[in-house]
């Protein structure tokens, strides 16, 4: 399996980002079962969780992004998305998806730049 983020890119404070993951190599009966989350890489190369959602849609998000982001996922096209709103400069980070359990090699991700 093969995971490509794209949609980063650089955005001003408050402004928002759609995210997108596609897994590629995973058959629909691979993905669909498989929690899958969004993580980030920080520029002092923390990774952090930044939100998961499961089999059955039931997302979760860290403190950090509740009310301002949302996460879904299309099982028919294998791909997670992560809507970002009202974003911070504390946002900036390499964006990744991955299954929460027995994680795929990780992605190159998505550089997501807030600033100014």
């Amino acid at each position: 399996v093969q995971l490509q983020a794209y949609g980063g890119g650089l955005v001003q404070p408050g402004g928002s980002l759609r995210l997108s993951c596609a897994a590629s190599g995973a058959i629909f009966s691979v993905f669909s079962p498989e929690t899958m989350a969004w993580y980030r890489l920080t520029p002092t190369n923390q990774r952090e969780l930044v939100a998961s959602i499961t089999s059955n849609n039931r997302p979760n998000y860290a403190d950090s992004m509740k009310g301002r982001a949302t996460i879904s996922r299309n099982n028919s096209r294998k791909t997670v998305y992560l809507q970002m709103n009202n974003l911070k400069p504390e946002d900036t980070a390499v964006y990744y998806c991955n299954r929460i359990s027995n994680p795929w090699p990780w992605g190159k991700g998505t550089l997501v730049t807030v600033s100014s």
